[in-house]
């Protein structure tokens, strides 16, 4: 009998052209397929904007923002930090797709840098979460919001956005190495990422909802991003209270401990997760 060659999994294949160049090319990829299918668009650009007119022009007038200001200014905060949550969506229904219809399989046999196909998909949403934030901001000026605070401190916000996007789009490579089909991913994605957008301060403040629901919304993330926005963007936020918990007294800090956190964390466990659908 003769021995089965031994493959080093560990190497690059012969023919790349390197790490880099590679991830630019499943990049490309994506973004031509978004070209070709603009439905797929659909959660970037009407979502975001329906969510501002909805609750700007629907709730806006019922809902009092604490230490004053207008809801408006204070609701924008919050519908940038919903849409960067969901850029989790986007990266794990692409790839639980790409899983479905076989194109990792061929991605394999082509001479492609490891970890390309991740690194591409998660630039690709990386691109993708900037059009949405683009969007939301010219709606936002046209029903009266504007940015009261100073360039550098309008640039952090934006930042900030950005860097919390691309840890969830490490959640979403995570999800979608994980559950094997779109629909799955699309169930799972919901049933977890929206309620958390909701039990924060995302369209009302904390200080209005009660007890047990109040300490969760207090330690979310979401909340702290939402006011992390307001603040650096100088618009109307909930006035600190001496009994506040750190979360809630310093949101751009302890968001960005959250990023860093989810990417450590999520980023090695989506590269396993996805090498191990690899050899099923």
């Amino acid at each position: 009998m003769t021995a089965r060659p031994i493959l080093d999994h560990t190497a690059e294949p012969r023919g790349s052209r390197g790490l880099l160049h590679d991830t630019w090319v499943i990049a490309k990829r994506g973004l031509v397929h978004m070209r070709r299918q603009p439905e797929q668009l659909t959660d970037a650009t009407v979502q975001p904007v329906m969510f501002v007119l909805l609750f700007a022009y629907v709730f806006g007038g019922a809902i009092a923002v604490p230490g004053g200001g207008e809801y408006r200014e204070f609701l924008m905060g919050g519908i940038f930090a919903q849409t960067v949550v969901f850029t989790a969506f986007g990266v794990a229904v692409g790839l639980a797709n790409d899983r479905k219809n076989q194109a990792i399989d061929r991605f394999r046999s082509l001479p492609i840098a490891r970890g390309a196909v991740l690194s591409g998909h998660a630039l690709t949403n990386l691109l993708k979460a900037m059009l949405p934030i683009v969007l939301m901001s010219l709606c936002g000026l046209i029903i009266g919001w504007r940015i009261r605070s100073g360039i550098g401190d309008a640039v952090l916000g934006y930042g900030l956005l950005l860097g919390f996007s691309f840890a969830m789009i490490w959640v979403g490579i995570l999800l979608g190495s994980v559950v094997p089909s779109p629909e799955g991913v699309t169930g799972i994605g919901f049933t977890v990422l929206f309620p958390l957008t909701f039990m924060a301060s995302t369209f009302v403040p904390t200080s209005t909802m009660p007890g047990i629901l109040r300490v969760v919304a207090e330690w979310n993330p979401v909340t702290t991003l939402s006011d992390a926005a307001r603040i650096l963007f100088g618009n109307p936020n909930t006035p600190p209270m001496p009994s506040d918990p750190w979360s809630i007294a310093h949101p751009i800090a302890y968001t960005v401990i959250w990023i860093v956190g989810i990417i450590v964390v999520c980023a090695p466990l989506a590269v396993r997760s996805y090498e191990k659908s690899l050899e099923k």
